[in-house]
């Protein structure tokens, strides 16, 4: 999977064409979300391939910052301190977490400064669940 960092104009209509721009390349949104942080609008949105989204957005003129490989984690929901957990794994292998947000199929998405190290305890984490 991978997370998109995409710049929205703060305007009406800038997701809808978004939208209507990955959904004509027949791209699927996974998961994600997208805010205004000082005036301008700011999304992470989860795509299988990356690329595909890429193209689609750019092709109408809609900026993409970056394309990173995500990582995809389960936490087990009834038993508290699952996000303190991983989060302190992570920071114990000194891996920085980006973007942190969650998919359509209730899966925790990590986007991190060092996938190699951060894919090494996701799959240690997830080989415990």
């Amino acid at each position: 999977m991978y997370d998109l960092e995409i710049s929205l104009d703060n305007s009406p209509g800038t997701l809808a064409l978004m939208g209507s721009a990955l959904g004509e390349a027949k791209v699927s949104v996974e998961g994600g979300g997208a805010w205004v942080v000082q005036g301008q609008g700011v999304a992470h949105f989860l795509f299988e391939d990356g690329q595909a989204a890429k193209t689609a957005l750019e092709a109408v003129g809609i900026t993409v910052i970056s394309c990173k490989k995500a990582l995809v984690q389960r936490l087990k929901q009834a038993v508290p301190g699952q996000l303190g957990k991983l989060t302190g794994l992570m920071a114990e292998a000194g891996v920085n977490i980006e973007v942190l947000y969650s998919d359509h199929d209730n899966q925790l998405i990590l986007v991190v400064d060092d996938y190699k190290a951060g894919k090494m305890v996701s799959d240690e984490w997830m080989s415990q669940l």
